[in-house]
């Protein structure tokens, strides 16, 4: 499916300069179809540089599925076109105590070695006028995670996306992920996990609140 034509908003353009994810200018400028093809044919080269034999019925389509897997799948959160709407209704039955979103569903991939991270995140912010419909927390984390990443960028992308989003600085992001660079090549140690955390506002102020923060998600 091509992307809709017409202006789009620079990538990541809302975020501070150091958290934007290295992206060209033209970086959409062509339309999904195209990049799948074009993509395809790269990763054909690849395959054929390995020495596999892309005549057998096996590996025939798998150009084609690894291109669309990443245009549309595996890195959809790069194109701004994708960004989540948060949408917010009003705090009318006055809850101002910690709300926690706990164990995300993180999928995201190194932007090293291009394998997998994998893992969970666990979000919390406390309400002020307005409160957001629980999906769109998920939404935030896997518009940042299916990019290319880095686990420290990648927590303090949904922390700023959810204080701008939120409209409150009182938000905490802790991410928990095995990277398959470490555990499939290199050391191959398949026990270590990472872990990264992000506090804003009180949560980076009142210990107490960062404990039961932690306290909720099992940590």
């Amino acid at each position: 499916m091509d992307n809709d034509s017409g202006a789009r908003p620079a990538p990541d353009a809302h975020l501070p300069p150091g958290l934007r994810t290295p992206l060209r200018p033209d970086a959409f400028d062509a339309a999904d179809d195209t990049k799948i093809a074009a993509i395809a044919g790269h990763f054909a080269a690849i395959m054929q540089e390995l020495g596999l034999d892309l005549a057998d019925d096996s590996l025939a389509g798998t150009p084609h599925r690894v291109a669309k897997m990443y245009v549309q799948e595996w890195f959809r959160g790069l194109n701004p076109a994708h960004r989540p709407h948060v949408k917010l209704f009003e705090n009318r039955y006055g809850y101002h105590q910690l709300l926690v979103e706990r164990d995300i569903t993180l999928f995201s991939c190194c932007e090293h070695h291009f394998v997998p991270i994998v893992g969970k995140a666990h979000v919390a912010y406390l309400p002020a006028d307005n409160v957001v419909g629980l999906s769109k927390l998920n939404r935030v984390v896997q518009h940042y995670a299916r990019r290319p990443q880095v686990q420290e960028r990648l927590t303090r992308q949904i922390a700023e996306e959810l204080q701008q989003s939120l409209g409150t600085p009182d938000v905490a992001v802790l991410i928990e992920a095995d990277h398959l660079c470490v555990m499939s090549r290199g050391v191959n140690d398949t026990s270590s996990s990472t872990l990264t955390s992000e506090y804003g506002g009180r949560f980076a102020t009142d210990a107490a609140l960062r404990t039961e923060f932690l306290r909720q998600i099992g940590k």
